[in-house]
């Protein structure tokens, strides 16, 4: 089996319109829910930086810097790359992340997606997010590099 054939869904189950209704307005609500979310996280780890920071007579205080980092990374690893391949966002949205060959979405593999999607968006500007518009199954552009797809859960 070559690359072309795993690649190759055109006539899969992911040609099916309704999987994708309404699935651009709901991922953005999703992201600024898992944002806020990711914020609040910030806190506590905040506190806990401040600790190690007294106790290592300063040296701790760098890790500041890297604060959302620290925390968007294992929340995306550990929620996106989980059982119900979404974030906590996504689930209040109804959607899910899935990957067009068919295997589960992994903790590596959710970091990566997530690390592309901020990669793109640094370099190319948020305007990247327009591909959706054109782009088969509503798909932004690390989605479309990756093989993924955001669906309608229970659609």
């Amino acid at each position: 089996m070559s690359n072309a054939d795993i690649l190759d869904v055109s006539d899969s189950a992911y040609d099916d319109r309704t999987l994708y209704e309404g699935v651009r307005t709901r991922r953005v609500l999703a992201f600024f829910i898992d944002y806020a979310l990711v914020l609040l996280l910030c806190i506590p780890v905040a506190m806990v930086i401040f600790v190690a920071g007294v106790l290592t007579f300063g040296l701790g205080f760098m890790l500041y810097s890297v604060l959302f980092v620290l925390v968007a990374v294992p929340y995306v690893g550990f929620t996106l790359g989980g059982g119900n391949q979404a974030t906590p966002g996504m689930r209040m949205m109804g959607i899910r992340l899935e990957r067009l060959d068919g295997r589960g979405i992994d903790f590596l593999f959710a970091v990566v997606h997530s690390v592309l999607f901020w990669a793109f968006n640094a370099i190319l500007t948020p305007l990247i997010l327009l591909a959706t518009l054109i782009l088969d199954r509503k798909q932004t552009v690390h989605d479309r590099l990756l093989g993924t797809v955001v669906v309608r859960r229970g659609a």
